[in-house]
């Protein structure tokens, strides 16, 4: 007999299964009659299994929560629908076990997390009308996942739901949003003053980073939330017009920026406001120097908080303190000080040396052009350095990747030292690249590879496929076309392509790996596509500014984070290693995938083997490969490692006729080889004696 948990279960998988029959959703009074019609027997167990005076239509609406927080199912004006996440679940678990047991992951995440999607739901709440915030910096700064974010928020569909969006202003894609949703939200978001163009909300809409912080530290100081945390910041004064401030700056106690022709603004002033003052008082200055002074600016009088960590060198001594106090603007010699905060500076006496007491990283930040620098991400190696422990272990960031197991080297149908290898590889320096003729697996490995690395979360993998046309501003960043906000024009930001957008999601997470993809590396021109991030792939530790968005003034040097993996695969019947050029070759480790050469060698044998299928396959394709001279142009097996090919003659030899043959042609093109006299499958079929 089904206890009254397991009948709990039953029911809440045929609320789902029921609701996928109704688009338009269910009125809540017709629920549990259709459930009734579908479970007939679903009251008599239910008062067989214990007494009580709940009835299992209560055990629905009680339990149904969890399908709430998982995000499939919906609840509005006493009517219920499944989401499209509640529909894919559905046709993903067929089973109730299966169900429930992802509906519980859902709920136990919900349960873990409980204080953050709170306050993710006031922050969306908070969002005016005519603004939209980024997921991914939602998820940030409230210290959740960012998928399941999207999850509640299909789920329970909060105040301002819609006004989270992905970082393009795009309908977010972990909700995978069906028609029906996607023109849902883009009524309410319409509604809201947001017109879309090509399916994106203008970007100069969005609420910055820096103003979502904002809005955090007032909803921690005005909730009942833990305390806002502790930010840390540089502050350049080693050059301010040509003189060192910083001497003033440690013996008078304060920090200071110039800005003689900035009006006073109070501290909490929004960006907005200060790039409009900025544009009025120092309409002098360029495009890309009022955008700097408008980032500078706001993150001094309104990001900084007090108890916040300072930091500032001169020349290579390194000086900690921490802000007392709020900014106030001054007199100053030479205008030189005009905005001020007070600082109490921790070792005036005693500098720490930049090159060998600071971690790399923040070294690399240091080192870049900004003379107002978030450093927020460093902010507990930098409260080491000065703490009052002495032997306070410092941060570990370092990448950790699995070994490879017996388990996926026999599913990839290779040796497990030879995998083990390309983990090893990778240990060393995050970038591989897999090459050798078609054919031979490299794209499904490196697929493979990058799941088992990432251990099966497919969020942390992206694949992309370089081309001729492709380009800097296609891979990680470029300006395109966005709505002015008043809807009447076209104006172009710098948005991010798919390696920024992992860069992203990399640093949310730097204790997990994430692996980008390139699949045709060598087809797309390098030196083009990857830019200043040339650099960044042989020094990981050091940072550049960017072509793009360091122009917008954003105040914020870039570092390709050392959890970025990159896999790329290389077909070298298009073009030979030898022709890659030597930066390119340094920065990465080749591991070749060729048919004459382990493990490839091996694959179709193992293959048939575990099909249980005859060896004249493998056969086939050796004596095949022993006939074409050209090693770049030998076949990989997987053209023959197809079930469905070797039930029928007539299959295997389509694939010989139609695939393999025309590479064949391709390459003999214009040099009187009969190609189907010496590598046709009846005449190899005839020279194994395969014929009889």
């Amino acid at each position: 007999m089904a206890s009254r948990m397991e009948l709990t279960r039953q029911i809440l998988f045929m609320a789902a299964r029921l609701l996928a029959e109704y688009p338009d959703g269910l009125p809540v009074s017709e629920m549990w009659p259709l459930i009734k019609k579908r479970l007939p027997d679903v009251d008599e167990q239910w008062n067989e299994s214990g007494k009580s005076s709940n009835r299992p239509e209560l055990a629905l609406q009680w339990k149904s929560g969890g399908l709430v927080k998982s995000g499939w199912v919906t609840k509005a004006h006493r009517r219920w629908y499944l989401t499209p996440l509640g529909r894919i679940a559905v046709k993903r678990h067929l089973d109730v076990s299966s169900f429930t047991v992802e509906a519980h992951a859902g709920y136990q995440y919900w349960a873990q997390h409980k204080a953050g999607f709170e306050s993710a739901k006031r922050l969306a709440e908070a969002v005016p009308e005519g603004s939209w915030v980024a997921a991914g910096d939602l998820a940030a700064q409230t210290g959740l996942d960012g998928a399941w974010l999207i999850r509640l928020f299909q789920g329970e569909r909060p105040e301002g739901w819609h006004r989270v969006l992905d970082s393009d202003g795009g309908v977010p894609d972990d909700a995978h949003a069906d028609e029906r949703l996607r023109k849902q939200w883009q009524e309410l978001l319409t509604a809201d003053g947001l017109d879309a163009l090509l399916g994106m909300v203008p970007q100069e809409r969005r609420i910055s980073g820096a103003d979502l912080r904002q809005l955090v530290d007032d909803d921690a100081e005005d909730g009942d939330g833990p305390e806002r945390p502790r930010r840390a910041w540089l502050v350049r004064g080693s050059n301010v017009h040509g003189v060192s401030l910083v001497g003033d700056w440690l013996a008078e106690g304060y920090c200071s920026l110039p800005a003689s022709k900035l009006r006073e603004s109070p501290p909490g002033t929004t960006q907005e406001a200060i790039r409009a003052a900025v544009d009025e008082d120092y309409a002098h200055g360029s495009y890309n120097d009022r955008l700097k002074k408008t980032a500078e600016f706001h993150a001094f009088l309104s990001r900084m908080r007090e108890d916040d960590l300072v930091l500032s060198n001169d020349g290579g001594k390194v000086y900690l303190g921490q802000i007392k106090g709020g900014p106030a603007f001054r007199a100053s010699v030479e205008n030189r000080a005009n905005l001020q905060r007070p600082v109490e500076w921790l070792n005036p006496k005693a500098p720490l040396d930049f090159a060998d007491d600071l971690p790399d990283e923040i070294s690399a930040k240091l080192a870049t052009q900004h003379d107002v620098l978030d450093l927020t991400e460093f902010v507990e190696e930098l409260e080491a350095l000065v703490g009052p422990e002495p032997d306070r272990a410092a941060v570990v960031r370092d990448l950790v990747l699995p070994d490879a197991g017996a388990e996926l080297a026999e599913e990839l149908l290779v040796d497990q030292e030879w995998l083990q290898e390309c983990v090893e590889l990778l240990r060393d320096r995050p970038q591989l690249i897999f090459y050798g003729p078609p054919g031979t697996g490299k794209t499904y490995l490196a697929q493979h590879l990058a799941q088992f690395l990432v251990g099966g979360k497919p969020e942390n993998v992206k694949l992309v496929q370089f081309h001729p046309a492709y380009s800097y501003e296609d891979f990680f960043e470029g300006f395109r076309p966005v709505q002015t906000a008043d809807g009447q024009g076209v104006t172009f930001k710098p948005l991010p392509g798919p390696l920024l957008r992992l860069v992203d999601a990399a640093r949310q997470h730097p204790e997990e790996p994430y692996v980008l993809i390139i699949d045709e590396i060598n087809r797309g021109n390098l030196a083009k596509i990857f830019g200043e991030l040339y650099f960044l792939l042989e020094y990981r530790k050091k940072a550049v500014d960017l072509l793009y968005s360091s122009a917008e003034g954003t105040g914020q040097a870039f570092t390709l984070p050392e959890n970025l993996i990159i896999l790329g695969t290389m077909n070298t019947a298009d073009r030979s290693i030898a022709l890659v050029d030597a930066a390119m070759r340094r920065r990465f480790a080749f591991v070749e995938l060729h048919p004459e050469e382990t493990p490839t060698r091996e694959m179709l044998g193992r293959w048939l083997e575990r099909k249980e299928l005859p060896d004249a396959a493998a056969r086939l394709l050796a004596e095949l490969n022993a006939r074409i001279e050209d090693r770049d142009f030998k076949i990989g097996p997987s053209y023959l490692m197809r079930a469905a090919i070797h039930r029928d003659t007539k299959g295997f030899e389509r694939v010989w006729r139609t695939q393999i043959l025309p590479l064949l042609e391709e390459h003999h093109y214009g040099d009187g080889i009969d190609v189907a006299e010496r590598y046709g499958l009846s005449v190899l079929r005839h020279r194994l004696g395969l014929d009889r």
